[in-house]
């Protein structure tokens, strides 16, 4: 909110002032400058924490001390599922390159300066283009930065604590024969593990996404609540090929918080296109 405030401030100040398609250019340029030193600065924090990040953060979801893996083996002793119960995913992980776990520091420092720098960097995006918004736009968008880091930020818990765990668990458990060894690549591990974290970082966009969209008047809640059963279905092959366990207390998990996502739309839209009609009479 303050980072907005302060951009108004910024508004008043240059408005009125016109600028060239070359001036639009250079400012764009600092814009990215001061995006990619933010997600600098952070890799450069993370790369000093590297071993600790990688013990305490990229491998605790295949740990059966983990919050979630404990949970779930508490709700697999009251409902009697043991598939939700994961004590210790069985698999080695493996570095077959010489610069394998150099590699792997660098990728997971990359990977936390672009989580951390996120809100930063979409402020400055954010900067770049309120001014060409009208005044009416700008003011509806108030408060973007921050309900947009929120979302990111929840959604990312939601597929560190929730998703990763249950797909990490299950893939590095699952055996054909028990002959079978499973021996992966850190980097195919910290690949699925980023996956699953930052697709649920941006899936959790959708109400932000629900309000763009009404604004320009190219979504509205009656669109949404005819396709509801649409999306329902959508949603339950979604949860099914994020959680590839068979059991439903797994898929249910993750489709309960996206059809609340779902829901949450359509209040959004529907604000949206109510203070629309408003403004008309």
């Amino acid at each position: 909110m303050a980072l907005d405030q302060e951009f108004e401030q910024e508004l008043d100040e240059t408005e009125g002032k016109e600028m060239t398609f070359l001036d639009h250019l250079e400012e764009l340029r600092w814009h990215i400058i001061r995006s990619v030193a933010s997600i600098l600065v952070f890799t450069i924090i993370a790369w000093a924490y590297q071993k600790e990040i990688f013990g305490g953060i990229i491998m605790a979801p295949s740990k059966s001390e983990f919050w979630t893996n404990r949970m779930l083996c508490k709700l697999a002793d009251l409902t009697g599922i043991e598939g939700l119960c994961f004590k210790q995913a069985d698999f080695i992980l493996q570095s077959r390159e010489v610069s394998g776990q150099f590699m792997m520091a660098l990728t997971q420092s990359i990977m936390v300066g672009l989580m951390f720098a996120f809100p930063y960097f979409f402020w400055e995006i954010w900067r770049f283009v309120k001014p060409g918004l009208k005044m009416k736009e700008a003011k509806a968008a108030s408060g973007a930065v921050f309900w947009v880091s929120l979302l990111f930020f929840m959604g990312v818990a939601f597929g560190y604590y929730v998703v990763s765990p249950m797909a990490i668990n299950f893939l590095a458990s699952f055996k054909l024969d028990e002959s079978i060894q499973n021996q992966f690549d850190i980097t195919d591990y910290l690949s699925l593990l980023s996956t699953m974290t930052l697709a649920c970082g941006v899936t959790f966009q959708l109400p932000m996404i629900a309000y763009v969209l009404s604004q320009v008047g190219i979504l509205t809640p009656a669109f949404m609540r005819d396709y509801r059963r649409h999306a329902i279905v959508v949603i339950l092959i979604l949860a099914a090929i994020i959680t590839p366990s068979p059991d439903m207390i797994s898929q249910l998990l993750v489709t309960v918080p996206l059809l609340g996502l779902y829901e949450v739309s359509i209040l959004v839209s529907a604000r949206v296109v109510k203070r629309r009609e408003a403004e008309l009479l």
